[in-house]
């Protein structure tokens, strides 16, 4: 679905993107405090989750022909990296 776009609107929706995952970072940053990232880190973490969650849902073959669904892999993606960050990160600091 990504590779499809053009260079103009690849860029309109890392944009987008970065911007709702900058506000939402700052939300996080709020919300997790130390075991974050910082409101720059979690956006980096959630807007790159977010287009991998969307090449890995691509990857094994899923095509997205509605733009709801396509949102949902990327959203389910950049849970799922965070959560993953995280989850690493607090290991980490209990060593």
């Amino acid at each position: 679905m990504l590779m499809n776009l053009d260079p103009t609107w690849m860029m309109m929706a890392v944009a987008v993107v970065a911007i709702l995952s900058f506000i939402f970072g700052m939300a996080l940053d709020g919300l997790l405090g130390a075991e974050g990232f910082g409101p720059i880190g979690n956006t980096i973490v959630v807007t790159a989750g977010f287009f991998l969650g969307i090449f890995a849902a691509n990857a094994y073959g899923i095509q997205f022909y509605d733009l709801k669904m396509a949102v949902a892999a990327g959203l389910c993606g950049a849970f799922v990296s965070l959560g993953i960050l995280a989850a690493v990160k607090a290991g980490l600091a209990r060593l």
